[in-house]
This record gives C-alpha cells, sequence and structure tokens, in this order.
C-alpha cells in the first residue's frame, strides 16, 4: 500500500450529498471549505430550498423529520429529510446536517457538516469538523477543535498540512466507527471504514480501513 496519506475529499468519501456538491466542487481537502460553511448556508436559502419548511427565522428543515421541543437551534442551519434530533441538543450556527442522520441528547455541532446517515446520538461534541456518510460517534466522543496555545492548526501525518486555521475539529471518513469516550484532537482525519477502540486520543491522519486500538497501536483492516 501507497505510504502517501489520504486525506483529499475524493479519497475520504465514496460520494457528496447533491445539496452540498457546489460547495465540495473544486475543493481538495474538506477542511478548506469549514470557513465558507456559513456564506453557503445563505446562499442555499438564498436560492430556494424546495421541500425545505424555515422552522424560525434562519432555520430551514427538510420533511419526516423530528425535532424534539427542547432542542436548541442557533441560525443559519439546515437540516435534511428523515433526521432525528434529540432532547437536549444544541445546534450553535452554521450547521448543516444531511438526510437520515441522528442528533443525539445534549450533542452540540456548531459549523459542521453531517453527511448523510451518520449519527452523533449520545453526548457528543462536534466543532469546526465533518462527519462523513454512515459514519458514527460513540457516547462522549468530543472533536476537540482549539489548541491549547491558539496557533494555526497543522494536520500531521506522513505529510504536514497547514490548515491556516486556528479551530478545527475532526474530519470523519465515510463509515468511520469512533468508540465511546474517544477525543479527536484539533486536525485528526479519520480514513474511511476505520475504527477506533473506546477511551482513545488520537491526532494526525488515521489510514483508510484501520484498527486504532490505543494511540501507538494502529493496524490494517487489509
Amino acid at each position: 500500500m501507497s505510504n502517501r496519506d489520504r486525506v483529499s475529499t475524493r479519497e475520504l468519501f465514496d460520494s457528496i450529498p447533491s445539496l452540498l456538491i457546489p460547495l465540495f466542487k473544486d475543493v481538495t481537502y474538506p477542511w478548506e471549505i469549514l470557513p465558507k460553511i456559513k456564506d453557503y448556508i445563505k446562499f442555499l436559502i438564498s436560492s430556494g430550498l424546495n421541500g425545505y419548511k424555515e422552522i424560525d427565522k434562519g432555520v430551514y428543515v427538510g420533511e419526516n423529520t423530528k425535532i424534539d421541543k427542547n432542542v436548541k437551534i442557533i441560525p443559519p442551519a439546515i437540516i435534511g429529510n428523515g433526521v432525528e434530533i434529540r432532547h437536549g441538543a444544541y445546534l450553535r450556527g452554521n450547521v448543516i446536517i444531511c438526510d437520515g442522520c441522528v442528533i443525539g441528547n445534549s450533542t452540540e455541532i456548531k459549523n459542521s457538516i453531517i453527511f448523510e446517515n451518520a449519527a452523533c446520538p449520545h453526548y457528543n461534541y462536534v466543532g469546526d469538523s465533518i462527519v462523513g456518510n454512515y459514519a458514527h460517534m460513540g457516547a462522549g466522543v468530543i472533536c476537540s477543535n482549539l489548541k491549547s496555545d491558539k496557533t494555526e492548526i497543522c494536520i500531521k501525518g506522513n505529510e504536514k498540512y497547514n490548515t491556516y486555521l486556528k479551530k478545527m475539529g475532526a474530519i470523519l471518513g465515510d463509515r468511520a466507527e469512533i468508540g465511546c469516550g474517544c477525543v479527536l484532537n484539533p486536525g485528526t482525519v479519520i480514513g474511511k471504514y476505520s475504527s477506533v477502540y473506546p477511551l482513545t486520543s488520537i491526532r494526525g491522519v488515521i489510514p483508510e480501513r484501520s484498527i486504532v486500538k490505543d494511540s501507538k497501536t494502529i493496524i490494517s483492516r487489509i
């Protein structure tokens, strides 16, 4: 297998939800879109969102979506079809949640995109992050998005990638599975079809189709 990091948009995601295709067009690395989320939501709203209903100013929701009465949503936000948002969830602005997702109790999301059929179901923090199709976070998973020294975040794999961002959480590829109680440190990229054991603190690039047993033990599924 090549030692090259597989961190580009086309390598992390097998498909891009139709709602997001214009945003990801011509973007090499997914973290490049994080500063563009707010303006893109405004663009979608101004262009017209067929099949979506404005339930509050700047908050648009698709069909067959269930939102508990105790959910707090700060605009702008777009929530797709067939989504379930449970008690106490907090969407803190600049959030796109695509079709079929589950956002659980006491989960907080800000400036992030959740791809189709992904789940952040219990006590999760998702800040300045992207969660791929069918990716799943166990209870208590945290996407830490700010370094203690407040400097720009550099993603470290076999190469180094300067994001030029002071806030960036994690990028989860399609069908990534993150065990309960994990901390994904700023600038973590999890390759598609990879799994992380519970109670693991990780950073940098995790190759696709890997199993992370602890911060020093990573094996390949292949």
